[in-house]
């Protein structure tokens, strides 16, 4: 079992990331970080706010400084941004300080949570000018390579329970995880 590295889950919104992370954290007695909310925390602003007000490189410097500083923490179980990957210094340091987990699933299903997250247009601006269903495919299939190079390990979440996908992991965890010296 991993004791003496991070945990992070990353993967596309909606795909389970905060849900799991905060269940996986009580089962393994970890504190959970959720990052969007240390880069809300850090500025005194949301999300919206924070692309609105200085667009989303603006946004990833901050997640980038959130990152760093989170990752010299306590072992924690981390619930990245969606996005939280896009960047080689983030992978670097998140292939450095721990183990991750790709959450992923299908567009339609990403559409469908987000469609029933009340909470999910005012939390996570609109990344394109696309249509929602359209925007999520063009996102996914831009990032799929770089989920793929940043996890240690790809989990399908659709069809599946928060319980399921954090049993699948504990699982995963208890396994093959590597364990840092």
């Amino acid at each position: 079992m991993v004791n003496t590295k991070h945990i992070y889950l990353t993967g596309f919104r909606g795909t389970g990331k905060t849900s799991v992370g905060s269940l996986l954290a009580r089962s393994l007695r970890r504190t959970v970080i959720d990052l969007d909310g240390v880069v809300a925390a850090n500025t005194g602003k949301s999300i919206s706010e924070i692309f609105r007000d200085g667009g989303e490189v603006a946004f990833r410097d901050l997640e980038s400084t959130a990152l760093e500083s989170v990752s010299q923490t306590e072992n924690a179980v981390v619930s990245l941004g969606g996005g939280a990957i896009l960047r080689d210094g983030n992978r670097a340091i998140i292939r450095s300080t721990g183990v991750c987990i790709w959450l992923d699933c299908d567009a339609d299903t990403i559409a469908r949570r987000l469609q029933q997250d009340d909470a999910s247009s005012e939390q996570r601006p609109a990344l394109t000018t696309l249509d929602e269903s359209q925007e999520i495919r063009e996102l996914l299939k831009a990032r799929y390579p770089l989920y793929q190079e940043a996890a240690d390990h790809r989990l399908d979440t659709a069809g599946k329970t928060i319980e399921q996908v954090a049993d699948e992991i504990m699982e995963w965890l208890g396994g093959n995880a590597p364990v840092s010296e």
